[in-house]
């Protein structure tokens, strides 16, 4: 699948599973909202003590699967290396993902110490690669 198509999908498809490895190899897999920046990077929301942030410190690949709303249908996964943003560089590139997922908050003063109170910070994954190429 072409990246762009992939991107494409994600910008309309936020429900996602994002894939970690484990130090012994094994995945961990966790449910999480992803989005799209102005880049082209696939961004998702994650706290400091969460594993999946942990186990990307130590190794910065992961794949997403994408899905719509209502889980049938289309689907994409995406793969690549990830970097971890931290606060506070970033709490601007958060303000960007709450509104490419969700839109306007109605108090973005609230939303900004909610970031710092729960230790935020923003994963972002460079796409290598993108299917399904087949189906099967």
């Amino acid at each position: 699948m072409d990246l762009d198509q992939a991107r494409a999908f994600l910008r309309d498809n936020h429900r996602s599973v994002l894939a970690t490895s484990r130090s012994d190899g094994s995945p961990q897999m966790a449910p999480v909202l992803a989005a799209v920046d102005d880049q082209g990077r696939v961004v998702v929301s994650s706290r400091e003590a969460a594993y999946k942030t942990k186990h990307l410190r130590k190794d910065p690949h992961a794949w997403l699967c994408a899905f719509p709303d209502g889980f049938y249908g289309d689907w994409v996964q995406v793969e690549g290396t990830v970097e971890v943003l931290s606060l506070p560089a970033a709490m601007e590139p958060l303000v960007e993902y709450y509104r490419a997922v969700n839109g306007e908050h109605p108090d973005w003063d609230e939303y900004r110490a909610g970031m710092i109170r729960e230790e935020r910070c923003l994963l972002r994954m460079t796409v290598d690669r993108a299917g399904p190429d087949r189906s099967g």
